[in-house]
Order: structure tokens, then C-alpha cells, then sequence
């Protein structure tokens, strides 16, 4: 299938964060295209660590985004 080009609609579409979030087994990378949690949303608690990401990095796979920006460390108190 051909590829066709980016527009800037179809940028706007992009994810625009990396998120890491709570998951069961651990940190969890997920794409979100808006920060659309507010204070007292179910989301927000679950949430590590997000970053902005720039034009050129938001059409990266998980797994390449991961590898850049790695998990927070956890906090190991006892």
C-alpha cells in the first residue's frame, strides 16, 4: 500500500504525548493526542511520567520511544 503524505490535518491527528503509566506488571508506554485528564480524573493517578513529544518524534512506534525515554524509577521505599 503507498504511503501517502503528511498534511498538517493529519499531523494534528498525531499522538502529541508519551505517557508512562501505572500498569499491572509496571511502568506502561502509551501515545495520547491530548493531555485531557484533569484534577480528580480517574487518569491522572495512573499517570508516571509524560512528555511532549516534538513533530519530527510523533509518528515513532512505543517500542523506539521506550527505548528513548525510559521508564521513571520507582520509588523502592520500605
Amino acid at each position: 500500500m503507498a504511503r501517502r503524505r503528511t498534511t498538517e490535518a493529519d499531523a494534528d491527528d498525531l499522538p502529541r504525548y508519551f505517557v508512562w503509566v501505572r500498569g499491572l506488571e509496571g511502568p506502561e508506554p502509551q501515545k495520547w493526542t491530548a493531555m485531557d485528564f484533569g484534577i480528580g480524573d480517574w487518569k491522572r493517578p495512573q499517570v508516571l511520567a509524560f512528555l511532549e513529544l516534538p513533530e519530527g518524534e510523533r509518528h515513532l512506534p512505543l517500542s523506539a520511544l521506550a527505548r528513548r525515554y525510559p521508564p521513571p524509577r520507582a520509588d523502592v521505599s520500605s
